[in-house]
């Protein structure tokens, strides 16, 4: 039985996907992908199973997700299903779909939250006090 482990890194959030043969179900946290509440973040993982077409129906996907937000998780999450759906089925043509499609189901996003500044830590990054010019 062929197994492939993947993972999807967006900001705080990791998602560890496990791909492996199957009848195409699809499990984030022990909790089937149809029940995953809200629904923006349900389409979002969903899309790279879509894109996939019927090679998503012959592979079970679990993956196991920590650390972030709820949109960074789905974001981890759609990176290592691709990811692990292109390793498994070692196939050009979806790995090349997917690039046309949203270049960062592949390669990931690099952009982080800018860190605080000393002595403003609580207020953000670039917070100053307002100037007065009268």
């Amino acid at each position: 039985m062929k197994i492939i482990q993947s993972v999807g890194k967006r900001k705080k959030a990791v998602a560890r996907a496990t791909v492996k043969e199957g009848k195409g179900r699809v499990r984030i946290n022990s909790k089937p992908l149809p029940i995953v509440e809200p629904e923006l973040v349900r389409i979002k993982m969903f899309e790279p199973i879509l894109l996939a077409g019927e090679t998503a129906n012959t592979v079970d996907i679990d993956i196991d997700v920590r650390g972030g937000g709820i949109m960074g998780q789905a974001d981890a999450c759609r990176i290592a299903i691709a990811r692990g759906l292109v390793e498994f089925t070692q196939d050009n043509s979806l790995k090349e779909a997917y690039l046309g499609y949203d270049r960062i189901l592949l390669r990931g996003d690099s952009r982080r939250t800018e860190e605080h500044k000393p002595s403003k830590s609580s207020k953000g990054p670039r917070a100053r006090r307002q100037k007065s010019y009268r």
